[in-house]
Formats: structure tokens, C-alpha cells, sequence
């Protein structure tokens, strides 16, 4: 079992809210038992998705074909109007 760190009390507000005092993570995974207890398991949000750099490689040639005139013909979308 884990050793504790930091122990204080802490008192519920008006909306039910506690604040905990110098914490290391802004988020947290909550278990609530049916003795009352709540357990709070601290969680890092993994980054948003990112293009990759041969993705951003590939599309900054796409941009420099167009700028040069390098493109297939237009594509006719009138069938999708509505």
C-alpha cells in the first residue's frame, strides 16, 4: 500500500465542490464507494491527434504543384448539388 504524502481535511462547499491543495495533475479519475470513500487516480490527456511530418511534407509539395500550374483536370461535382 501505498505510503501517505500529505494528509489535511478538507471541507465541502456550497455546490459540493472540495479543492485540493498543491496538486501535481490537473485531472483525475474518481471511484466513489459505497462506504463513503472516493478514491482519485491522477490522469494526463494524451495530446491531440497531430499530422505527421511526411503528411506535412507531402502536402506542402501539393500546394507547390498548384502554385505552378502542376494539376489534373477540375472534377465536375454537379451530380452532389442539391
Amino acid at each position: 500500500m501505498a505510503t501517505a504524502v500529505r494528509t489535511y481535511d478538507a471541507k465541502i462547499d456550497s455546490k459540493k465542490r472540495i479543492t485540493l491543495r498543491n496538486v501535481l495533475f490537473e485531472y483525475f479519475h474518481v471511484e466513489e464507494f459505497d462506504d463513503g470513500s472516493i478514491r482519485l487516480e491522477p490522469r494526463e490527456l494524451t495530446k491531440p491527434f497531430q499530422v505527421s511530418e511526411n503528411t506535412l511534407h507531402m502536402m506542402d509539395e501539393s500546394v507547390e504543384n498548384l502554385k505552378k500550374g502542376k494539376v489534373s483536370k477540375a472534377i465536375d461535382l454537379s451530380a452532389f448539388e442539391v
